[in-house]
């Protein structure tokens, strides 16, 4: 296996993490932001105000795309799979 094997799965793996990842952490962020402008207008500084919310919409988007999450990474491990064949 060359350096550039390994480059182009590295590159391949960093590739998926961030497709699977990306999706959750804009959701955290906005919803984030929200409750921080919601925080800053009332003046109420409750850690849990935050921490709740996030929660609950990570969970809703793990439901709404786990599918989606399996398929991307089944698809990038029958690719590893199918490079390790033909070593």
């Amino acid at each position: 296996m060359t350096q550039g094997q390994v480059m182009e799965i590295l590159q391949g793996a960093l590739v998926v993490a961030l497709k699977l990842t990306a999706p959750m952490l804009i959701v955290s962020i906005v919803i984030g932001l929200i409750v921080a402008i919601f925080q800053a207008a009332t003046q109420i500084h409750e850690q849990t105000l935050t921490f709740v919310p996030k929660l609950l919409a990570i969970a809703l988007m793990l439901l709404i795309m786990g599918s989606w999450m399996m398929t991307v990474m089944n698809d990038y491990v029958n690719e590893l799979f199918a490079r390790m064949a033909m070593l």
